[in-house]
C-alpha cells in the first residue's frame, strides 16, 4: 500500500503540495519511534519538524550522560507516572524498560545499569545512538520503507481540518478522507495530504529546541481538551525571610552551590508524609533546583496551586538522629563561634550553615533544642515554580480521555498523538524517555489499525 511522495511546485501565490501515506509532525523520540514502527511495517512515512535537525532536545538532554530508562522492578516503575499510571501502564507493557534496552542493543548501542539503577548507553552519549537510529530509519532492513525527513517545516494546523467526531458519536465509523496539513518551510507554504498523521510536538519546556507548546491552541480550536502546560521537573522560587526570597548576601555567595547528603520530605496539611528521599539539590539565585527537588516537583507544584505556597522540609543530617544532634550541640563549645561548633561537632559547614543563618532567627540559633529541630527538619517555603521554559519537562497537554487506546484523537479521526504533548508526567531517571518511546510505539500501532480500515 505504500504511496510514493508527490511534490508539486505550484505558482508563487500557492503552496507546494505533497502527498504521503503517513505524516509525522515532530522529530523527537516519540515521533522517531512511531516512524520506525511504521517503516518496519512497510508504511511510507514522512517526518516534518520545525527545527534544522532531528532530536535536538534529545541530544541536549543526553549531553551529560543519556539516561535511557530505569532498571527498577516494573511494578514500581509504573507508579512514577502518578495520576496517569492507569493510561501509561499499557504502553509500557508493550514497550517498557527492557524493550528500550533491547532496542538500543539492536542499534549496536550497549547499555549498563548504574549504581542508582538508571540505565545508560556504554558511551554515555546521545549522539552515537541518534546517528545509528537515523541510519536505520533512512536505510531500514529488508521489508522496511525508508523514512523521509523534512526539516524547517513548521506545522500551522490543518488547511482542511479532518472531520470532527462529536461527543455523542465518538465511536462511530471514522471518516476515510485524507487529512491536509498546512506547514511553513523556507521555500514557502506547504500542504501535506496524508491518510493518517501522528502529532509528536513535545511539551513547552526548552522552547529554543522546538518544544514551544504552539500546537495547543491549534488543537483546542477543534474542540480537543488541552490541559494547561506547566513546569515539571523544575526549580522553585523560595519565599525566604519576610517573603522576599533569598537575601542578597545568601544568593550572591551560595547560588550554584549544592546541598549534598541531605533528605527532603513533603507532607500534606494534616502532617502525613507524601514524599521523603535522600539525595542532593542546588541553591539558585532565587530558590532551589536539582534532582531531589525534581522528584518532588509535582507535589510541590500542586500544593502551590492549591494554597499559594508549599513547604519543603529539609534534613541537613539524615545520617544522625535528633538525639545525636542534640548531644553534639550540648558539647561545651567554650569560646568557639557557633559556626565552628557546628563544623567540629556535626560536620555542618558551608551552604548548610549559611542556610541555617539565612532562615532562622537568632533566638532559635542559640536554643539547642530548637536548633536540633531545625537541623533535622528545616522548613523552606516555596511560592512558585520557575517558568516552564526553564523546566526539564512539562505537565499538561492533550487530555488522555480525548484519545482512544491507540492514541487517536476521538474528535479528529486519523490524527494520533504521542510523547510529551500528552497530559502525563514523570520524574527524571529514564521514565520520561521510556514513556515517550512507548507512546510512539502505541500511536504507530494505532495508525496501522487505522490504515487497515482504509483498504
Amino acid at each position: 500500500m505504500p504511496t510514493p511522495p508527490i511534490a508539486t511546485r505550484l505558482p508563487a501565490d500557492t503552496a507546494t503540495v505533497m502527498t504521503a501515506q503517513v505524516a509525522i509532525i515532530g522529530a523527537g523520540p516519540a515521533g522517531l519511534m512511531a516512524a520506525e514502527v511504521l517503516s518496519a511495517a512497510g508504511v511510507a512515512v514522512h517526518v516534518f519538524d520545525a527545527m534544522p535537525s532531528v532530536g535536538r532536545k534529545f541530544l541536549l538532554a543526553g549531553k551529560g550522560g543519556l539516561n535511557l530508562t530505569h532498571a527498577e522492578a516494573f511494578d514500581h516503575f509504573v507508579t512514577r507516572y502518578h495520576a496517569a499510571q492507569d493510561r501509561v501502564e499499557p504502553w509500557l507493557r508493550d514497550f517498557g524498560p527492557q524493550q528500550v534496552r533491547d532496542w538500543a542493543d539492536g542499534l549496536g548501542v550497549q547499555t549498563f545499569v548504574g549504581t542508582s539503577r538508571r540505565v545508560f548507553p556504554a558511551e554515555m552519549k546521545a549522539a552515537p545512538l541518534l546517528r545509528a537510529w537515523l541510519r536505520r530509519l533512512r536505510h531500514p532492513p529488508s521489508g522496511g520503507v525508508p523514512v523521509r525527513f523534512h526539516m524547517r517545516h513548521r506545522w500551522l494546523g490543518w488547511q482542511d481540518p479532518p472531520d470532527t467526531a462529536n461527543d455523542q458519536h465518538a465511536d462511530a465509523s471514522p471518516t476515510r478522507s485524507a487529512i491536509t496539513f498546512h506547514l511553513e518551510s523556507p521555500a514557502g507554504p506547504v500542504r501535506v495530504q496524508a491518510l493518517a498523521a501522528v502529532l509528536a510536538l513535545g511539551g513547552a519546556s526548552w522552547p529554543r529546541l522546538g518544544s514551544d507548546g504552539a500546537w495547543a491552541p491549534l488543537l483546542a480550536a477543534h474542540g480537543v481538551r488541552v490541559m494547561p502546560l506547566v513546569a515539571a521537573n523544575c526549580g522553585f522560587d523560595v519565599a525566604g525571610p519576610d517573603d522576599a526570597g533569598w537575601t542578597p548576601f545568601f544568593s550572591q555567595r551560595h547560588a550554584g552551590h549544592p546541598f549534598k547528603s541531605v533528605a527532603i520530605r513533603v507532607q500534606d496539611a494534616a502532617g502525613q508524609v507524601l514524599f521523603q528521599r535522600l539525595g542532593e539539590f542546588v541553591a539558585t539565585a532565587t530558590g532551589v533546583e536539582g534532582s531531589l527537588i525534581y522528584a518532588a516537583s509535582h507535589l510541590l507544584r500542586e500544593q502551590i496551586a492549591a494554597h499559594g505556597r508549599a513547604t519543603l522540609w529539609l534534613d541537613l543530617l539524615p545520617a544522625r538522629t535528633p538525639e545525636q544532634v542534640l548531644a553534639a550541640l550540648k558539647t561545651p563549645r567554650g569560646t568557639q563561634s557557633l559556626s565552628n561548633h557546628l563544623r567540629r561537632q556535626l560536620g555542618l559547614e558551608g551552604i548548610k550553615t549559611a542556610l541555617l543563618n539565612e532562615l532562622l532567627p537568632r533566638q532559635t540559633l542559640q536554643n539547642q533544642e530548637l536548633l536540633t529541630q531545625a537541623i533535622k527538619g528545616l522548613p523552606i517555603d516555596l511560592i512558585r515554580t520557575r517558568p516552564v521554559a526553564e523546566a526539564i519537562s512539562s505537565a499538561g497537554g492533550v487530555a488522555l480521555d480525548e484519545l482512544d487506546d491507540g492514541l487517536q484523537l476521538r474528535r479528529l479521526p486519523g490524527v494520533f498523538c504521542a510523547g510529551e504533548m500528552l497530559d502525563w508526567e514523570a520524574p527524571t531517571g529514564g521514565y520520561l524517555l521510556t514513556a515517550c518511546l512507548a507512546s510512539g510505539v502505541r500511536a504507530a500501532r494505532g495508525v496501522q489499525g487505522w490504515l487497515a480500515g482504509q483498504r
